[in-house]
């Protein structure tokens, strides 16, 4: 089974934008539905989300594109697995510019929806805002919030997706985490009221 790309919802949205590829290809190679990559085409899925070329990643090549644009039956084939994410290990605050400042609530907003398992903390650290803030954004009563855009942070030079990745792998292993010590107190509870 093969692996789906980096973002994969991003890359599906570019590759609807940039080429003359089937819905199908696209899904087959992003795994989506066919329907979400018809939904993107037809504007109504993926709003807001900023293409994701995956030429420049290395993970499809123009003659893959290319090859699978010619033959509707031609599924896409990933080039490169393991993305090589360029990382500049640097502990520093990076400085925002102003103009960026007002990216941040947007940003926020983005990763409440593309990715809502993460918490408000770790959204908090990527984006560079309150905790307080992510949780007024979740809960819809920021002060700003009709007039927030959700706009992918990795794209506008926030954070890197590494940064992105590490996070998400993060919240996953909490989640499953949760799951275990839950069916452990439910099996806890179970032996308790079976020997009363």
């Amino acid at each position: 089974m093969s692996k789906a790309p980096l973002m994969p919802m991003a890359t599906a949205v570019w590759l609807v934008e940039n080429t003359s590829l089937t819905f199908k290809q696209i899904a087959n190679f992003c795994k989506l539905h066919e329907v979400e990559v018809q939904g993107i085409a037809d504007g109504e899925v993926a709003k807001g989300i900023v293409g994701y070329n995956p030429i420049i990643s290395g993970q499809l090549t123009q003659e893959e594109i290319e090859l699978s644009s010619k033959d509707v039956n031609r599924n896409l084939n990933i080039v490169n697995l393991d993305v090589e994410i360029k990382s500049t290990e640097n502990k520093f605050k990076k400085y925002i510019p102003l103009s960026k400042r007002q990216d941040k609530p947007d940003s926020a907003l983005w990763l409440l929806k593309n990715h809502p398992i993460l918490k408000d903390s770790q959204i908090a650290k990527l984006v560079g805002v309150t905790k307080n803030s992510v949780s007024s954004i979740r809960n819809k009563s920021y002060w700003n919030y009709n007039s927030l855009n959700a706009k992918d942070p990795v794209a506008m030079g926030l954070f890197t997706q590494k940064e992105l990745l590490n996070a998400i792998e993060k919240a996953e292993r909490r989640i499953i985490k949760e799951k275990k010590d839950k069916e452990k107190l439910n099996q806890a509870n179970k032996s308790g009221i079976e020997k009363i």
